[in-house]
């Protein structure tokens, strides 16, 4: 491994060779220059990690160093030493985005302690986390395989989102490679729950059950209207929780986090039946029977959820509200600008709906598109082009504009989505639905033990389009390839993000409750 090269500019830097004796003796390669113009030399015909720099230097001062440093090299760690303490230099220094501060007269620990902090602090929380988890192995492995409750679920769910998170820190490719393997595990044995106790909470034959889809308004909404404050609902589409997680640091600058749920899709874990299902305070089949202008069957030619803004003033008034309410959908850049310049126009009603189509388009488009593919080749790039669109979304935008009103913000979504990596054949006619996580018709061939089966779609409230229709929705990582071409097929759609099937990150979405600080 090469040596840790550093750059020490100081115009006193004779005084400081007992520190960089100490320093080349830890094993670090230290260069030394007493000016600015000198460090900046060096920078251009060097490659350094990190830089120590003194803030009072003759000529240019180490502010102007700073700023130079950074033009040339946005990200080489700079660590500031100064005798003086004034506010206004730490300010200019903090603005200029140094690594650390340092006051004189500095002790070789605490230049010790400033380098491990700034280039090795990936590497130590790296090991961290993954002792961390070693420990936990054993103790998630016993919990996956007990008979846990929906919430117990959620918890296990955060967890491995967590130590998932941990591990991205680290080097250790085979511990994330366990990790991987024990969610596979995990979301297998949730499909199983998850099957066992839906018709239950569907049909009120259980005495504990989560908010599901066609109860989130319900259950989130009308608690935060009744408290008398304008409520904004923000719905990303296919909003994973470890998305969630990645931006909630920038929204947590604007609003404070009263309530952190997950909650539970309905399936088909998709835009048709889980986001209908919000809007309308309904079943999807309860929607077809009732409100047939507004509900449109797979087959059929349209957009399936066109009537969202309609099915949700449909549910306030069967109970009871006369809220008046706003909706709006985003499904390119322009509409979501043209919706932040006119954000004030909401101020006056009392519930309003953003939709925002974003994540589900940039899911489908990791799929289609190559370049997209290669910018999200695993979980942590796809949550990190995720943050990006985020920071620099009118989305965004609108979250800083409302944090300055005293609203109440919900943040949620309609389903999540899995990256899918195991093949399952299944045979259909011309007449069976397009979609990789569940398929429904009146001719379909699989194997049982592969596939949850619904025999009798009524009795899971979904459409029953011919008297033998049936479901079947694949679980964990699975997805359905049909028997022709289905080595290409199974090719092309590996390690793509689907949704529709059984699994935590499809179900177990966020439900965040917000209030301006």
């Amino acid at each position: 491994m090469s040596r840790i090269k550093i750059l020490w500019a100081d115009d006193e830097i004779e005084m400081l060779r007992p520190h960089i004796i100490f320093l080349q003796e830890k094993g670090y390669d230290v260069d030394a220059v007493v000016s600015g113009d000198e460090a900046i030399e060096m920078i251009s015909e060097n490659y350094y990690d990190i830089v120590f720099l003194d803030e009072q230097m003759p000529g240019m001062s180490g502010i102007e160093t700073l700023e130079h440093i950074k033009k040339k090299n946005a990200t080489l760690p700079v660590v500031m030493i100064t005798k003086s303490e004034e506010e206004s230099i730490m300010e200019d220094a903090i603005g200029s985005n140094i690594a650390d501060y340092l006051i004189k007269p500095v002790k070789p620990s605490q230049i010790l302690l400033s380098l491990k902090r700034n280039l090795e602090n990936r590497k130590l929380a790296g090991e961290k986390a993954t002792v961390a988890y070693q420990q936990q192995f054993r103790e998630l492995g016993i919990r996956i395989t007990d008979r846990l409750d929906y919430i117990e679920w959620g918890e296990v769910y955060r967890d491995l989102t967590r130590y998932e998170f941990d591990l991205d820190k680290s080097d250790d490719k085979g511990m994330a490679e366990i990790l991987n393997i024990q969610k596979q595990e995990a979301n297998n044995a949730f499909a199983k729950y998850y099957g066992r106790n839906y018709k239950d909470w569907l049909n009120g034959n259980s005495d504990s059950k989560p908010t599901l889809s066609h109860t989130l308004v319900k259950d989130y909404i009308f608690p935060l209207l009744d408290n008398g404050k304008q409520v904004f609902m923000l719905l990303i589409d296919n909003l994973r929780f470890d998305q969630w997680t990645i931006i909630k640091p920038l929204i947590e600058q604007y609003f404070r986090v009263d309530n952190e749920s997950l909650y539970y899709s309905i399936i088909p874990t998709t835009t048709q039946y889980a986001r209908n299902a919000i809007f309308a305070g309904m079943m999807p089949n309860e929607i077809r029977n009732k409100y047939r202008n507004y509900w449109v069957d797979e087959h059929e030619e349209g957009t399936k959820n066109k009537f969202e803004q309609e099915l949700l003033k449909e549910q306030f008034k069967r109970f009871g509200r006369t809220t008046s309410i706003s909706y709006n959908k985003i499904l390119n850049l322009n509409a979501g600008r043209k919706l932040f310049e006119n954000i004030s126009n909401l101020m006056n009603t009392e519930f309003n709906v953003i939709v925002y189509n974003f994540v589900d388009m940039l899911s489908h488009a990791r799929t289609e598109m190559e370049i997209i593919r290669e910018l999200a080749d695993n979980e942590a790039s796809y949550r990190s082009l995720m943050f990006s669109w985020f920071e620099h979304s009118s989305l965004f935008d609108i979250i800083k504009y409302l944090a300055s009103k005293n609203v109440s913000l919900m943040i949620t979504t309609d389903h999540g989505s899995i990256k899918v990596t195991d093949p399952i054949k299944v045979v259909g006619d011309k007449n069976v639905n397009t979609n990789l996580r569940y398929k429904f018709g009146k001719s379909l061939a699989y194997k049982d033990k592969d596939v949850f089966e619904i025999a009798n779609p009524e009795e899971y409230y979904l459409p029953k389009i011919n008297i033998s229709t049936r479901w079947i929705f694949s679980r964990g990582a699975d997805f359905f390839a049909y028997p022709n071409n289905f080595n290409y097929y199974s090719n092309y759609y590996k390690n793509t993000f689907q949704h529709g099937g059984m699994s935590m990150e499809e179900i177990l979405i966020p439900a965040i409750t917000l209030s301006s600080k």
